[in-house]
């Protein structure tokens, strides 16, 4: 018995070096050696409230890998978008982070909205994948040396939100409507009350989860002649109509990138609101010339505006995908060896070197001069540089 316990004991600790061993080589191997193609991967709403913006980021991600491939690709190696559904839910991430990377991803757009984002930046650190985000605006998305910004960070948009009303709105009595315990809209209102000029009065209407009525917010803000709102368009659109019934002295509705696709909610129709509806932006969806015009016109030709519209979350995931393209480029012009099988953390280190450099790219996002692209370029910490533009959805109408 003494001899076959000891033989036993043997056998159990050979089972555990052994599994060991299984562990770590699982653990060195590249899920992309078998790619045939370099693979982009993402996680977005694609159903749900926030859909709107994840299908407008997976079309238009999809035209410029359509485009590069069709160029020829990166030296013949072509592209492969692969976008999951998160539902807006960051609890769905990690599971979604684990089945792209298993299937080979190398880099990667990260998420669609700043929640899932922060989780899929924690994930992508372990396993040094590199993302660039279209939409996820949140100040701690590029917080690891992986993560970088296609979209204005939430310090951004605020600071450059009150350098407009500092230069356009002083003396007016201005409201904010925002939502305290979401971090995009309490993040945005912070940096922009730090900024604003010290002669404004501010009056301050704050709700929390989800809600829809806002009958004493209204009754706070009524008297104010300009409401930002850093708040998604839902909320938005529900206090905007709701404020039509009651008597106020509203004349401007602005918000940030979260009011992109208030003028296509299903319904609601933004015509009957009778103030101006403005929000800072990157990206004009109205464009009639130039480089945004000419995007519009190819997404326009490819989707069907009425049931999937075109909003600036597409077009700076349109940009993600050739600002990676280019500076994957970049890399191998410095000597750098980029494959189909290319490991993410390899790929990784090569786009980290020329973001971090002196990489310029010309893009449609920020502001484009006549038929010349717009310049941007990345800050040290991740976040993007590029000049933003105020834009009109629906002008003043009251008399």
């Amino acid at each position: 018995m003494k001899l076959s316990k000891r033989l036993l004991t043997i056998a159990l600790a050979l089972v555990m070096v052994l599994g060991t061993l299984a562990l770590a080589s699982c653990s060195g191997a590249n899920p992309a050696e078998n790619n045939t193609k370099i693979k982009i991967g993402l996680t977005g709403p694609l159903t749900g409230s926030a859909a709107i913006y994840g299908v407008a980021v997976r079309n238009s991600a999809q035209i410029a890998v359509d485009e590069i491939n069709a160029a020829g690709g990166l030296d013949g190696i072509e592209f492969e978008l692969v976008m999951l559904d998160d539902k807006h839910d960051a609890t769905n991430v990690p599971t979604l982070y684990a089945d792209l990377y298993e299937k080979g991803m190398q880099v990667s757009l990260g998420t669609v909205t700043t929640k899932p984002g922060l989780e899929f930046s924690s994930l992508s650190k372990e396993d040094n994948v590199f993302f660039l985000t279209p939409s996820a605006t949140g100040d701690k998305i590029p917080a690891n040396s992986n993560g970088y910004q296609m979209c204005f960070a939430d310090s951004n948009q605020g600071t450059a939100a009150a350098k407009f009303f500092n230069e356009n709105y002083k003396g007016k009595k201005v409201g904010v409507f925002y939502k305290s315990d979401d971090e995009y809209s309490d993040g945005i209102y912070k940096n922009f009350k730090a900024n604003l000029d010290a002669s404004f009065a501010l009056v301050e209407a704050k709700f929390q989860g989800e809600a829809s009525t806002f009958d004493s917010q209204i009754q706070l803000l009524k008297d104010c002649e300009i409401v930002f709102m850093p708040i998604y368009y839902t909320p938005a659109s529900q206090f905007m109509t709701q404020a039509n019934s009651v008597e106020n002295s509203i004349k401007v509705y602005y918000g940030c990138d979260g009011f992109d696709g208030i003028d296509a909610i299903e319904n609601f129709d933004i015509n009957t609101i009778k103030q101006e509806v403005s929000y800072l932006s990157h990206f004009n969806s109205t464009a009639t010339e130039g480089p945004a015009a000419e995007f519009i016109k190819k997404y326009n030709d490819k989707y069907d505006e009425s049931k999937e519209p075109l909003n600036q979350f597409g077009a700076a995931a349109y940009d993600c995908v050739y600002a990676i393209f280019e500076a994957l480029k970049v890399a191998k012009k410095n000597g750098v060896e980029i494959t189909a099988t290319t490991s993410a953390s390899d790929m990784c280190d090569a786009l980290t070197a020329v973001f971090n450099g002196d990489f310029e790219f010309r893009g449609i996002t920020g502001k484009c001069e006549g038929n010349e692209k717009s310049h941007i370029s990345w800050s040290d910490d991740g976040t993007v540089q590029k000049e933003a533009i105020k834009y009109i959805v629906k002008e003043n109408t009251q008399g």
